[in-house]
């Protein structure tokens, strides 16, 4: 019934009760790994689900994104001391020449959402700093955003970079914005793409399982 009840307040955003009754759970002896799973991550999905059906749009999920965060502010301790590792890792950002982060930030909260580490290398990154990021994290997945006609192309500019440096098959690589579609994603060669955010989130968790 907590549990149910702290998914609830998280979709509804409900911030410092989530904060608060994830203490709780934590102090009745509940098990980390359950108010995670069956409590935010249950939440998370749930809102996902209702974006991608557009029953809720980008400032709910940024609401209940901001939940879960300050769930996991006391949660992530005792998931350490646990032993519980993170379901996966990837690394997000927005191609060089391109400013935009309120799509790419809005994915990285939704694939935070099924209990994946995400490393954020912000906006206008160059190939060199993810080659760099790839072989220093080691991450499951890698996300490319472009929210311009004039840099879309940078995802197929750093893939092919990816390529050069021998590092293209360590990571799969998920490419989204505006612009792009599912047949540029074939044509540069990445490995899926995502239309939104809560189509990210479950792609995310399908590559990193």
């Amino acid at each position: 019934m907590l549990l149910e009840e702290i998914s609830l307040l998280l979709q509804k955003g409900k911030a410092k009760e989530v904060k608060s009754l994830v203490q709780q759970a934590l102090d009745e002896g509940v098990q980390p790994a359950d108010i995670l799973n069956e409590g935010l991550i249950k939440g998370m999905s749930i809102i996902g689900g209702k974006f991608r059906n557009n029953e809720v749009f980008v400032p709910e999920v940024l609401v209940a994104a901001r939940a879960m965060n300050f769930g996991l502010e006391i949660l992530r301790p005792a998931l350490v001391r646990d032993g519980n590792k993170a379901k996966g890792k990837a690394l997000i950002c927005t191609v060089h020449g391109d400013l935009h982060d309120i799509g790419k930030n809005l994915v990285k909260m939704m694939i935070e959402g099924q209990g994946i580490e995400v490393i954020d290398l912000g906006v206008d990154v160059a190939p060199e700093v993810i080659a760099e990021a790839i072989q220093e994290h080691h991450p499951d997945l890698l996300c490319l955003s472009a929210l311009l006609t004039t840099t879309m192309m940078n995802q197929k500019v750093i893939i092919d970079y990816l390529k050069k440096a021998g590092i293209r098959d360590q990571v799969k690589i998920l490419v989204g914005g505006a612009p792009v579609t599912e047949q540029f994603a074939r044509d540069i060669g990445a490995d899926a793409y995502a239309a939104d955010a809560a189509s990210a989130s479950e792609l995310a968790l399908a590559y990193c399982r």
